[in-house]
């Protein structure tokens, strides 16, 4: 029978597990995670920096990373607090100005490449239309020297 106790207790803790929202929070949400886990982290190094033979005070007071370590940890908490605090992020997708954006710049790049009469519009456009000219210089060549008498 104890057996069975067992196995009913647990299966209404994982039941209660399923029910918590925190706990699905914690598993959705990455964010959250990221912020506990930073906050572990940096709790772990300033607990090895306490330990580290100095009075616990003393490095309290002096030890500068210390006191970064724990800041950091510290505001971490603070972030998957209010994490936990604003309720489950509703995600849903919006066509934002930058999709759009994004896809008519590609439209109007396929467009240019497959289209020659839309190419040399837009390039008329951006650089004039296309003048043929004949060059004809107004200066007159230039008169060759006069060459040296040999002999005298």
């Amino acid at each position: 029978m104890a057996a069975k106790d067992k196995l009913s207790k647990a299966e209404q803790a994982a039941k209660a597990a399923q029910n918590n929202q925190y706990l699905q929070r914690l598993v959705e949400d990455e964010d959250l995670r990221a912020s506990l886990q930073s906050a572990y982290g940096a709790a772990r190094n300033a607990y090895g920096r306490i330990n580290n033979g100095k009075a616990p005070h003393k490095a309290l007071l002096e030890d500068r990373k210390l006191q970064g370590e724990l800041k950091s940890a510290i505001e971490s908490l603070r972030d998957a607090g209010g994490s936990l605090r604003e309720g489950p992020k509703k995600s849903r997708r919006k066509a934002g100005l930058g999709r759009m954006l994004m896809l008519a710049i590609i439209g109007g790049a396929l467009a240019m490449a497959l289209s020659e009469d839309l190419r040399s519009k837009v390039l008329d456009a951006l650089f004039g239309a296309e003048e043929e000219f004949d060059y004809s210089s107004s200066t007159a060549p230039a008169t060759p020297a006069p060459e040296p008498v040999a002999g005298s």
